[in-house]
């Protein structure tokens, strides 16, 4: 039989850069959960992407245990580190950001993101980062 699941949690961590200190000490230690059991094996696994801010979508379970999944860098982050700007527009219909983002931009998020994305396709992959591009008042080149 199944665990019985007592809370789902996402938190945005730095990969490599886990600590008992807030968010993660405060969030797990409500539940009861030994902080050190996530700590380092999140460490471990995300040490390659290490700068980066990545989500842990985490699942505790009633006996204090837990299992955890770490998903990359969200879309938005890779497009503003990729033209270099600070944020989005805050109003994309009207305003747009001076920068474009190129076909061989998008292809390389686009490649990043395919585990974390629900689609197989990059095609499919690129039109959805393409589409959050436009909702951040970023033009995509046309290819």
């Amino acid at each position: 039989m199944a665990k019985a699941v007592k809370a789902n949690l996402k938190m945005k961590i730095k990969a490599g850069q886990a600590s008992a200190a807030p968010p993660v000490g405060s969030t797990l230690g409500q539940y009861g959960v030994n902080m050190m059991d996530f700590i380092n094996p999140f460490n471990d696994a995300t040490r390659d992407m290490m700068g980066q801010t990545v989500t842990a979508h985490i699942t505790v379970f009633d006996d204090r245990t837990m299992a955890f999944r770490v998903v990359g860098a969200p879309t938005d982050d890779l497009i503003r580190a990729k033209l270099g700007i600070q944020k989005g527009s805050g109003k994309p219909n009207s305003e747009k950001i001076a920068k474009k983002l190129s076909q061989s931009d998008l292809q390389e998020i686009a490649e990043s993101k395919a585990k974390d994305m629900n689609a197989d396709d990059v095609e499919a992959i690129k039109k959805m980062v393409a589409g959050t591009a436009r909702s951040m008042g970023v033009e995509v080149e046309q290819g």
